[in-house]
C-alpha cells in the first residue's frame, strides 16, 4: 500500500539504471516526483509510473524543494547545475541538492562553496548497490554534510536507501569513502575476470568453475554478480568499463596527492584502460575479461553477439 504523500517535492536528474530506480522508490514512498533526463523515451517510462517529466533542469528546479542528481560524473553534475537551463538559477534559497555521482573530493568541496553562495544546501551522497537495489530502495548511501542538509534530506534518504551512513558534517567525506569502495569494486571485478580467464584457458567448464568459486573462499560479491554476464556472453552495460576507468582513476589521483601507493588499483586501472582502448568502454564492466586472448569463445558459442 502506498504511503501518504510527503510535503517535499523531489526532483531527480538522470534516469539511468540507478536513477530510474531511485525515482521509483521515491514515488512508492508517496513523494511528488519530477524528473529530467536527456532521453525522451526514459521520461515517458517515468511518466507511466506516476512521475512528472520536465524539459530542463531549470524547469525541474523551479518545481522542487530537493534535487537529487543521479548523473555519471563531475562534468555532468556541473552542467546540470550551472549549464544552459541549469538548476541553480531556479532553486529557491534553502533548497537542498543531493549529489550522488562519484567525483573527486576537490570537486564536491568546491561545489559546496558555490551552492552556499546561492543559499543552497548540499549533501554529499554517493551510492552503491546497483540497479536492483535502487529500484527497491535498498541502496547504500555514503553521506556527509551539515545538519541543515540532513534535516531536509532525512525522509528522502530513507526512501532511497536501506542503509544511510552519516559520515561527518563536512561535504567530501562521503565521496572519499565511496572512492575507497570503488577502489575495491574495480579490483574485485578485474580479479574475477583474470581468474575466469585463467580457468577457461586451463580447460575448466565455465559454469562449473563459477559454481565452485561461489561456494569457496575465493568468492567475492563482484565475482558472484559479474561472472554470470560473462557466462551468458551478455555485456549489456549495467555499469560500464569506462565507469571504472573513471573511478579507479579518481582513487589513484586522490592517493597521488599524498604520495600514497595503490599498486593493485594501478594494475586494475590499466586493465580497464586496455579494455576501453580496445573498444569495450561502453560495455558492461565485466567485459574487462576481453583483454585476455581467446577466453570469450565459450560465451560466443552460447550466443554472444561479439
Amino acid at each position: 500500500m502506498q504511503s501518504e504523500p510527503k510535503a517535499a517535492r523531489i526532483g531527480v536528474v538522470g534516469l539511468g539504471a540507478m536513477g530510474l530506480g531511485v525515482a521509483r522508490s521515491l514515488l512508492r514512498a508517496g513523494f511528488e516526483v519530477h524528473a529530467f533526463d536527456v532521453r525522451r523515451e526514459t521520461l515517458a517510462t517515468f511518466e507511466t509510473l506516476g512521475g512528472r517529466a520536465c524539459t530542463s533542469p531549470e524547469e525541474l528546479a523551479s518545481l522542487c524543494d530537493v534535487l537529487v542528481i543521479q548523473v555519471v560524473n563531475a562534468e555532468q553534475t556541473a552542467q546540470v547545475l550551472f549549464g544552459g537551463d541549469g538548476a541553480v538559477s531556479a532553486l529557491k534559497p534553502g533548497a537542498l541538492v543531493i549529489s550522488c555521482a562519484t567525483v573527486a573530493p576537490a570537486f564536491i568541496e568546491e561545489l559546496d562553496k558555490k551552492l552556499r553562495a546561492h543559499e543552497i544546501w548540499l549533501l554529499d551522497a554517493p551510492m552503491s548497490g546497483g540497479a536492483a537495489k535502487a529500484a527497491t530502495g535498498d541502496m547504500t548511501l555514503m553521506t556527509s554534510g551539515p545538519a541543515e542538509a540532513y534535516a531536509r534530506a532525512e525522509a528522502v534518504l530513507d526512501a532511497m536507501a536501506g542503509k544511510v551512513y552519516r559520515l561527518g558534517d563536512a561535504v567530501g567525506i562521503g565521496t572519499r569513502v565511496k572512492i575507497v569502495n570503488q577502489h575495491l569494486a574495480g579490483i574485485h571485478i578485474a580479479a574475477a575476470a583474470e581468474a575466469m580467464a585463467l580457468g577457461l584457458r586451463e580447460g575448466a567448464d565455465p559454469a562449473t568453475l563459477y559454481e565452485v568459486i561461489t561456494n569457496s573462499a575465493g568468492n567475492s560479491w563482484m565475482f558472484e554478480n559479474r561472472v554470470p554476464h560473462i557466462l551468458a556472453g551478455d555485456y549489456t552495460p549495467l555499469s560500464a568499463v569506462d565507469i571504472f576507468v573513471k573511478d579507479l582513476g579518481l582513487a589513484l589521483d586522490t592517493a597521488r596527492q599524498t604520495k600514497f601507493p595503490l599498486p593493485l588499483a594501478a594494475t586494475a586501472h590499466q586493465m580497464f584502460l586496455n579494455a576501453s582502448a580496445a573498444g569495450y568502454g561502453r560495455e558492461d564492466d565485466s567485459a574487462v575479461i576481453k583483454i585476455f586472448p581467446g577466453i570469450t569463445l565459450p560465451a560466443e558459442k552460447a550466443g554472444s553477439k561479439q
